[in-house]
């Protein structure tokens, strides 16, 4: 009889160390902002399958002027992913707009910015991609090249006519920066779909990266926290590259230890 009640004491040890196993297995959930188009809030699967591919667990902001709804967005996740899109509105970083300035979604441009500077003052690691490490630039106190034939002379081309799963030019990667570590390179070909691009960047911030041009390319935090890429890492892991899924695992893995601190 004694070796019964044991057994049931034993059992019932092991029954009750299940659900704290479980918790600290949760894998951290990325935020990721998203484009509007008309009645349909839209991101791609791109972004998606990087961020399951990185071991996170997707989940899509729907846009929002709301301050307070995005608080409420900013308490259930651990990492946020802003990514590409549409032009920048130029008042938001104290220019009037160049003739070049293609379309802006004043709606999207109050969200990010927002999402951005929430998340950055609660310490949730930020990941901006194209028209995110753009928004991170701006938000930080950053500005902008608003448009880069007309401005940067002897560009590079910067929309290239090519799959996203082709890299078109080379950036040079500053040695012993955040990317460099990840990707474990000084130089590589990255794909490039923009014609804007970061201007003079963000106090706290470096550039970590440049295309032959001088395009900024990469930026980082000095607390390693956020940072972005201008090009398209997504559109490589989406087709089985997996070359730049080392930036989306860092994300991951920050906003891991950043769940862990909650």
């Amino acid at each position: 009889m004694k070796r019964f009640f044991t057994s049931i004491m034993l059992l019932a040890a092991l029954l009750l160390c299940i659900p704290v196993v479980a918790q600290t297995q949760k894998k951290p959930v990325i935020g990721i902002s998203c484009s509007i188009d008309g009645t349909t809030v839209e991101v791609g699967m791109t972004y998606v399958k990087s961020v399951r591919k990185a071991g996170g667990i997707p989940f899509i902001i729907p846009i929002t002027t709301n301050e307070k709804e995005i608080d409420e967005y900013l308490d259930r996740i651990d990492g946020l992913l802003m990514t590409g899109g549409e032009d920048v509105g130029a008042l938001l970083f104290g220019e009037e707009p160049s003739r070049f300035l293609g379309e802006v979604v004043p709606d999207r441009d109050i969200y990010d910015l927002t999402l951005i500077r929430k998340a950055v003052k609660r310490g949730i690691p930020v990941f901006g991609i194209c028209r995110g490490i753009q928004c991170l630039n701006i938000a930080m106190g950053g500005d902008m090249i608003q448009d880069i034939p007309s401005e940067v002379p002897d560009a590079i081309q910067h929309r290239q006519n090519a799959p996203r799963s082709y890299g078109s030019h080379t950036i040079n990667i500053v040695k012993g920066s955040l990317v460099a570590k990840l990707l474990g390179t000084e130089k590589i070909a990255v794909n490039s779909f923009h014609h804007q691009a970061c201007g003079n960047v963000a106090p706290g911030y470096k550039v970590t990266a440049k295309a032959p041009d001088g395009i900024i390319e990469a930026i980082e935090s000095a607390d390693g926290k956020s940072f972005g890429v201008q090009f398209h890492p997504e559109g490589f892991v989406y087709s089985g590259n997996n070359t730049f899924l080392p930036l989306f695992k860092h994300l991951v893995n920050l906003a891991a230890e950043y769940a862990a601190k909650k």
